[in-house]
């Protein structure tokens, strides 16, 4: 089995002002801890890393080579940190390990195949988790799990429990928790008619009359009509 390769060195001096330096003369600050006396603090070079990450053979094992000593070391990434706003590699933990000793390791899960709930259904492929956690040996760590999701229609979901795992390999996370589903297309919201506006009152400008009868007069007008009636009458 061919494992990929990185060559590190080891590096003096700990603390914020001590990396600093050592990003700034181009390389990056590492850890090795595990199977080895105490942890070894080291230093690599970020395109190194790169070219470690996009190939593909080892089954997620490394052999890391530290200047100055004639045999590699074995190891597991398990740490990446990144700046946030640079989206630069700033820190790199490795874990040595032993060929004959189980250990843990996250392995990522990918979905192949179309989901008919996709195709004929016009549903949302989700995919829940991105990650389980297996235990094996080493040399048996799977590149990657692969979940089979082209018979799935809407509402269907596939669990860690129905992961088809390689031989040797056994999966920590729970068999419960849900890897990927279909959901229903998305429903897009109708906008609610817009409220009629509110009718204005009616304005009345003169008083109506009554039911066979003459038109009321203004108050004012009513009292002087009075005063004539009444100095028109005779004794």
């Amino acid at each position: 089995m061919e494992i990929r390769e990185l060559s590190v060195e080891r590096r003096d001096g700990r603390g914020k002002s001590a990396a600093k330096r050592l990003r700034r003369a181009g390389r990056v600050p590492a850890i090795l801890y595990g199977a080895v006396p105490e942890p070894l603090p080291l230093s690599v070079a970020p395109k190194d890393v790169q070219r470690l990450l996009q190939a593909r053979a080892g089954g997620g094992l490394v052999n890391v080579r530290i200047a100055g000593e004639s045999e590699p070391r074995t190891a597991v990434v398990r740490d990446l940190q990144f700046d946030p706003i640079r989206e630069s590699l700033v820190h790199l933990d490795l874990q040595a390990v032993r060929m004959d000793e189980e250990i843990t390791v996250e392995v990522a899960v990918h979905a192949a195949g179309e989901p008919a709930g996709v195709k004929e259904q016009g549903g949302i492929l989700q995919l829940l988790l991105r990650t389980v956690e297996v235990a094996c040996l080493p040399s048996l760590i799977p590149e990657r799990l692969d979940v089979d999701v082209s018979g799935l229609r809407i509402h269907d979901v596939v669990t860690v429990a129905d992961l088809r795992l390689p031989e040797g390999v056994r999966v920590t996370t729970p068999a419960s928790q849900p890897i990927v589903t279909v959901a229903p297309p998305a429903v897009e919201e109708v906008a609610a008619p817009a409220a009629a506006p509110a009718a204005e009152p009616e304005v009345v400008s003169a008083r109506k009359p009554e039911e066979g009868g003459e038109e009321a007069a203004p108050p004012a007008k009513a009292e002087a009509k009075g005063k004539e009636e009444r100095g028109g009458k005779k004794s």
